[in-house]
Order: structure tokens, then sequence, then C-alpha cells
């Protein structure tokens, strides 16, 4: 089978490996169909790193994706704790918890002590042809999904657990600092949660316009403005209620302080490209801020899929590019470098 490993910064290689083999008890061999490119497959990209997980060997990345069973392993069973039948399109979630650990059997799986992680290494991920997998982890698309939005439904299970910590409530105020794929679905479910007005800042102007479809109520380019003026202007002087930091860090986790309102909340999702983050203490502690870390998500999976079937929320409009599996570099290098106004780039099988 084909897959795409990434050997060091940059540097992703399309090799020939075996197809795995067949699935034990309580597993499922999935031919993959559809893998999104994520902002933390970037960060591994770029810097053959993510926080302080190096790159030790050649790494499968990928871990939005969907595809179709291809078999399973006796006692196999799904997410719904039901019979996994071949030839089932599924979704997958990539993250495998140990389910015995305190943060587990606490409802925590996203914070498991042991946790495995697809694409994170030394776990190899979905960029490849087929992947064997817990079926516990495979969650049955219904009729009239595609694999491109069973891969979606990862991202937006990353806005669902973030929305979730902010305890949003109806006609709150909402800032979304960066118009990538997570931030403009943290925007949709802030929409869906009843916030307004909800504004979105980023710097780059094709991603502010994708905010403004996806119900955007105010946008603020930052390069040409000062996001933080902005916003409190727009709101009277009183700042946001939440703030949700989906950039990458650096100035957006201290803006988040100056845009957040006295006794605000803010929920830190990017992930920066520097282990260290700056905040303003003096600021954050007058104004009796709330802050947290957004861990991935949990227990999401149920609730995506009926908002997708609904239609409340139309993933496969992130969709900028789709690539090949052969060209998997290219849609990397594409990604990485911001070019042709890309915004979310699906790997097909």
């Amino acid at each position: 089978m084909l897959a795409a490993r990434l050997y060091g910064s940059r540097d992703i290689r399309i090799d020939t490996l075996p197809v795995p083999g067949p699935p034990g008890p309580g597993e499922a061999l999935v031919r993959v169909q559809a893998t999104g490119i994520c902002g933390s497959d970037l960060h591994t990209y770029i810097d053959a790193r993510i926080g302080d997980i190096a790159l030790q060997s050649p790494l499968i990345l990928g871990h939005e994706f969907a595809g179709s069973v291809a078999g399973v392993g006796p006692e196999s069973r799904d997410g719904h704790d039901l019979a996994l039948p071949p030839g089932q399109l599924v979704a997958v979630d990539p993250a495998v918890p140990c389910h015995r650990c305190e943060f587990c059997e606490g409802g925590h799986p996203n914070l498991c002590r042991r946790l495995h992680f697809c694409g994170l290494w030394p776990d190899d991920g979905s960029l490849r042809e087929y992947i064997r997998v817990p079926a516990r982890t495979c969650f049955p698309l219904p009729e009239g999904l595609t694999a491109e939005e069973g891969a979606l439904l990862e991202p937006l299970g990353v806005a669902l657990h973030a929305v979730n910590l902010a305890h949003l409530r109806v006609q709150e105020s909402v800032a979304v600092l960066g118009a990538g794929p997570i931030g403009l679905l943290i925007l949709k479910v802030a929409l869906l949660s009843g916030a307004y007005p909800v504004i979105v800042t980023d710097r780059l102007a094709w991603r502010l316009e994708a905010a403004r479809r996806f119900g955007a109520h105010e946008v603020v380019q930052i390069e040409d403005n000062d996001p933080v003026r902005t916003i409190v202007d727009a709101t009277e002087g009183r700042g946001v209620d939440v703030v949700f930091e989906a950039a990458w860090g650096g100035l957006a986790a201290e803006q988040a302080i100056e845009i957040a309102c006295l006794g605000g909340r803010i929920i830190m999702v990017g992930i920066p490209s520097e282990s260290k983050l700056t905040l303003p203490a003096a600021p954050a502690r007058r104004k009796g801020l709330t802050v947290r870390f957004s861990r991935r998500m949990k227990h999401t999976y149920d609730r995506a899929i009926p908002m997708v079937m609904a239609r409340r929320v139309k993933l496969t409009e992130l969709i900028t590019h789709r690539f090949p599996l052969a060209q998997a570099d290219k849609a990397f290098a594409l990604n990485a470098g911001y070019q042709d106004q890309v915004v979310k780039v699906v790997v097909t099988g």
C-alpha cells in the first residue's frame, strides 16, 4: 500500500509499505478514503516536532479521517457498542485511551495518561491506504454522509469541546481569534449556541471571507486594524464574554486578555509555535478572567453526526483543496505555505 511518511522537517515521502495484518480481537481494518490536514499536522511537518514530542523515526501523519471497513476481528464492536459490518463507512476517532486510568474513569479520556493518538509519534496516522484501529473508535456514518464529512467530524468535535468548556450562554458575545478550520467551526458552533455578536479576527483576507460566509457578525483583518481596539469599540468598551484563541499563539494570547470583559472566559484552543506562552497577568487578574486550555475533544461524535446530517454545519464548505494520497507532499507544501487561498486540504484515498 501507499503511505505518506514524514522523515524530517518538510520532508514527506510516498513509500510503499505492507498492508497491516488481519485485524485481531476488537479491531477493524479500515480502507482510508479521506484525511483532513490539521494545524497540528502542519506543526509536525514544519518543525519535525509538536510541543515536546519530536520525530525520532519516519512517521505517517494524519488523524482526521474516515473510510470503509475492510475487515473486522472477533468481538469487534463500534463506538456505539454495536456489531461493525465489513463495508460500513466510518469516521474514526484518532484517540485511543486506556479506559482504566483515573482520568478515563473520571470521564476525561482526552486526558488519559496512556493515550495513543494517530499521527503523533510514535503512533502512525491515516495518510495511507489501510489502517488497523480498535473497532470502538469507529463511528458508522449514516447514509447521505460522505467520507470527507466523516473525516471533518474530528475538527468539529474539537470545536464542540471548546465551546462546551466555555459554558457559552445565549446572547453572550464572542471573539474568535483565528479563522482557520478550527476557528471557523468554533464560529459556527457558537452561532448555533445563540452567541451574539460573534467577531472573528485573522490576518488572511480570504479566511475572513470564509468567516463571513459561515455567519460572523463582524470580521477584523489584524494586519490593517488593531483587533483589540476594534473589538472593544464594537462592544462599547465592554469587551466580550468569551474569547476563543484559535491561532498559533503569539500575540493572539495577549490580545485575548485585552479583549475579554470583566469576569470573562478565555479558551485556548490553538497550538503555539513555541512551547512557552506569555500572558499579561495584571489585566487578567484585575478582570478576574478564567483561562482554560482545551485538549482535543471527548464524547463528541454522537452530537457531531446529527448536526451534520441535519446540515446545521456544512463541513464540505471548509474544503478548498483536494489531493490524492500520491501527492500528499504537495498538499502539505501548499497548506504550510498558505498558498492559493487555502482553508482546508483533504487528502483522498
